[in-house]
C-alpha cells in the first residue's frame, strides 16, 4: 500500500504537469502547427530533452539510486551525502565541458538530429541559432536527475514529480502573455527552455535542502564511488533510454518528409501521457524502494513489489493502449486541430498515434522491468538488450519509411519496444529474478475483458458522434470529452466487476499512512 501511495504521489504531479503540457502543445500548434518554423523549433528541443529524457527519467537513476541506497542504508546520511556532492561535481564539470563543444559543433549536432533540414538552408539555420539557446537545459536537467534521485531515495517524491510542471508553466505565460509583444514566437520558446531549466534547478536545490540534503559542490575528484558510478551510468543512460534513442533516430529519418518531424512529435506527446503517468513513475517509486529491500536482505519483498508495479501498471496501461488505438483521431482532432495545425496534419498525426500506442504496454514494461536489474547494479544486461531493440528499430525505421513514412517510424519504435520487453522478461525469469504470482495471474485476464468492453463501447459511440468529430474544434473538444468520460466510467465499473481490481485495496491504498512511515509527499 505504501508502494502504491508513492506511485500515486509521482503519477498525480505527473498528470498535472501533462495536463499542462497538453496546454502548452495545444497553443504550440495554434501558432507555429506543423511549419518549417515547428520542426526547427522541436529539433531544437529534441536534444536537451532527450538528455533530460535519459537523465530523469531513470537512466541517471538507474546508475546512481543504487549505490547512494547502498550508503543510506549501511553507512547513514552523512555517507550518502558526501557520494552526492563528489558525483554532482563530476557531472556538473563533465557537461559544462559538453556544453561548451556542443555550443562550438552544433551544426554537426543538427545535421544528426535532422539530416533531411539540409534541404533547406533556413530551416538548418534557424534550428543551429534555436539549439545553442536551449542546449543549457541539459545542464540544468542533470543537476536536477541527480537531486531527485536524491530525494527519491529517502522516499520524498514530490518535488522532483513536480518540477516539470515549471516547464509547462512558464511556457503557457510565455505564448499566451508575451508572444504578442514579441512576434518571434521560435526564439521566444527557445529562451523559454533555458529558463524552465533553471528554474526547475533551483526548486529542487531548495527541496533538497529542506531535507536536509544541501549538497556542496567540492572540487572534482574520482573517487571509487564516482568511478563505480561512472562505470554503472554509460550503460544504464543507453539502456534505460532505448526508446527515447529510438524515437531520436526516427525523427532524424523522418526529417526528410516535409512535416513529419511535427507529426511524429505531436503524437509522442500524446502517449507520453499514459507513459509518464503510469511506467516512469512506477519506476522512479520502484527502483529505490527495491535497492533498499536487496540491500536488507528482502528478497521477498521486492519481488512482490515487482509483482505488484507490473499488476498496477497494466491495470492503467492496457486500457489506454485500447483508446489510443480506437479513437486515435478524435484525440488529436480534439486537442490539436485548430488554427495553423489542420485537418491534414490532423490525419497525419493521428495514424502515427495508433502505430505508436501499438507499443505503449511495452514501453511501460520496460521500465518497470529494467529496475529489477538496476537495483542489483547490474545496468550492463539492459544494456545490451537496449542495443538489440536500437539496432532492430533502424533497420525496421529504414524499410518502413519507404511505404508507410512518418507511420513506419512510429510502428518500428512499437515494434522495437515489445522486443527489448521479451528479452527483459526472458532473463528475469532464467535468473529467478521474478516470477508471475498467483493473483497476477488471475487478475490479468479480467483486466483485458475489462479493456474489450471498453473497446467496443468507445468504437460505437465515436461512430455516434461523428458529426461533432467533423465539426468546430469546440464540438470536436466536447465529443472527445464525452468519449474520455464515458470510458473511464465503464472500464471502471467492468474492473470492479470482474474482479480486476478490488474495492478494499483501494480505499486501503487511499486510506492515510501510520505517520511512521517515510513520508513520500516532501518535507
Amino acid at each position: 500500500m505504501s508502494l502504491l501511495r508513492s506511485i500515486a504521489t509521482v503519477g498525480g504531479y505527473t498528470g498535472i504537469s501533462r495536463v499542462l503540457g497538453f496546454i502548452r502543445d495545444i497553443l504550440i500548434a495554434n501558432v507555429v502547427g506543423a511549419s518549417p518554423v515547428a520542426d526547427a523549433f522541436f529539433a531544437a528541443f529534441r536534444l536537451p530533452n532527450l538528455f533530460r529524457r535519459l537523465f530523469a527519467e531513470g537512466a541517471f537513476n538507474a546508475a546512481f539510486v543504487p549505490l547512494f541506497a547502498r550508503r543510506l542504508e549501511q553507512e547513514g546520511e552523512a555517507a550518502a551525502r558526501r557520494f552526492a556532492e563528489e558525483a554532482l561535481s563530476v557531472l556538473v564539470t563533465g557537461l559544462l565541458i559538453l556544453s561548451a563543444a556542443a555550443m562550438a559543433g552544433m551544426p554537426w549536432f543538427i545535421y544528426v538530429i535532422g539530416s533531411g533540414f539540409s534541404q533547406d538552408p533556413e530551416k538548418l539555420a534557424l534550428a543551429i541559432d534555436l539549439s545553442r539557446i536551449t542546449f543549457p537545459y541539459l545542464l540544468f536537467m542533470a543537476v536536477v536527475a541527480l537531486l531527485s534521485g536524491v530525494l527519491n531515495s529517502l522516499y520524498r517524491f514530490a518535488a522532483a514529480a513536480a518540477a516539470p510542471i515549471l516547464l509547462n508553466i512558464l511556457f503557457i505565460l510565455a505564448l499566451t502573455l508575451v508572444l504578442p509583444f514579441t512576434g518571434a514566437p521560435a526564439h521566444l520558446m527557445a529562451w523559454t527552455v533555458c529558463l524552465a531549466g533553471a528554474a526547475q534547478m533551483v526548486f529542487l536545490v531548495v527541496a533538497a535542502s529542506r531535507a536536509g540534503m544541501a549538497l556542496r559542490l567540492p572540487w572534482p575528484r574520482f573517487t571509487p564511488g564516482v568511478r563505480r558510478l561512472l562505470v554503472l551510468l554509460g550503460p544504464g543512460v543507453l539502456s534505460a533510454g532505448a526508446l527515447q534513442i529510438n524515437i531520436f533516430v526516427g525523427s532524424s529519418i523522418a526529417s526528410w518528409q516535409e512535416g513529419a518531424f511535427s507529426y511524429l512529435y505531436y503524437a509522442d506527446r500524446v502517449y507520453q501521457l499514459p507513459l509518464g503517468l503510469i511506467g516512469i513513475a512506477i519506476g522512479i517509486v520502484l527502483l529505490p524502494d527495491m535497492a533498499r529491500k536487496l540491500r536488507a536482505g528482502a528478497e521477498a519483498a521486492a519481488g512482490e513489489s515487482l509483482n505488484r508495479g507490473l499488476e498496477f501498471a497494466l491495470l492503467l496501461t492496457l486500457p489506454a493502449t485500447v483508446a489510443l488505438l480506437v479513437i486515435p483521431g478524435a484525440i488529436v482532432g480534439g486537442l490539436f486541430e485548430h488554427g495553423a495545425f489542420g485537418r491534414a496534419d490532423a490525419e497525419a498525426t493521428a495514424a502515427a498515434l495508433a502505430a505508436f500506442a501499438g507499443g505503449l504496454p511495452a514501453y511501460v514494461l520496460v521500465k518497470i522491468l529494467q529496475p529489477a536489474f538496476y537495483a542489483r547494479e547490474d545496468t550492463m544486461t539492459p544494456f545490451r538488450f537496449s542495443v538489440v531493440s536500437v539496432v532492430a528499430n533502424i533497420g525496421l525505421s529504414l524499410v518502413l519509411f519507404l511505404s508507410l513514412k512518418h507511420v513506419g517510424i512510429a510502428l518500428a519504435t512499437a515494434l522495437a519496444a515489445w522486443l527489448n520487453t521479451a528479452l527483459l522478461v526472458v532473463a528475469l525469469r532464467r535468473r529467478g529474478f521474478w516470477a508471475l504470482d498467483q493473483r497476477f495471474r488471475q487478475r490479468l485476464p479480467r483486466i483485458l475483458a475489462a479493456c474489450a468492453g471498453m473497446g467496443a463501447l468507445l468504437w460505437g459511440l465515436q461512430a455516434g458522434l461523428g458529426v461533432w468529430l467533423a465539426d468546430s474544434f469546440a464540438e470536436r473538444v466536447l465529443a472527445l470529452a464525452l468519449l474520455v468520460a464515458a470510458g473511464l466510467a465503464v472500464y471502471g465499473a467492468l474492473s470492479f466487476a470482474l474482479g480486476a481490481v478490488s474495492r478494499r485495496e483501494l480505499l486501503a491504498a487511499l486510506r492515510r499512512r501510520p505517520v511512521a512511515e517515510p513520508d513520500p509527499d516532501g518535507p
